[in-house]
């Protein structure tokens, strides 16, 4: 009995520094852009893939031949400001073994520019209906698994 009253009081207690600091918040006004300890960075997509085994070369020279210079155009057109392919070694089958980065200056830019990067790789690689017959036999091999976008946090 008095080790379980103890445990309570133990645990009322971790929580009492906690709650009596929470009153003293509502009374401070609101930290602003200036009071924060990082900045806003650049917007990454990620995309997560899955090629199949035995295909990634056969996704490389793809990504050789028709993505990466469709990257190249959209960040000389000063749409993205870099990006990147990674591998992994993914712990299970349905897991990710390869990575594409995009990264654009912002969100708004991650976000609001979907016309203008559709007509680089329209002139780059061809039109929109052909891309998508191209994506569909690209699916014979690789799989997307899903898409996110991240933010770089730039600490001062």
């Amino acid at each position: 009995m008095i080790r379980t009253t103890l445990k309570y009081l133990c645990f009322a207690a971790a929580f009492l520094p906690l709650t009596a600091g929470a009153q003293g918040v509502s009374a401070q006004k609101a930290p602003s852009l200036d009071d924060r300890q990082y900045t806003d960075g650049p917007v990454t997509e990620v995309d997560y893939i899955h090629v199949d085994y035995g295909h990634f070369a056969e996704y490389v020279d793809w990504l050789n031949s028709k993505w990466k210079p469709t990257m190249e155009a959209m960040k000389k057109a000063g749409l993205i400001i870099d990006f990147k392919v990674f591998q992994a070694n993914p712990k299970t089958p349905d897991q990710p073994n390869t990575y594409l980065w995009i990264t654009f200056k912002n969100g708004a830019a991650a976000l609001d520019k979907g016309p203008e990067l559709e007509a680089v790789a329209a002139q780059v690689i061809c039109d929109t209906e052909c891309q998508n017959k191209a994506r569909v036999a690209r699916g014979e091999y690789r799989k997307v698994l899903g898409t996110e976008l991240i933010r770089e946090v730039i600490l001062k």
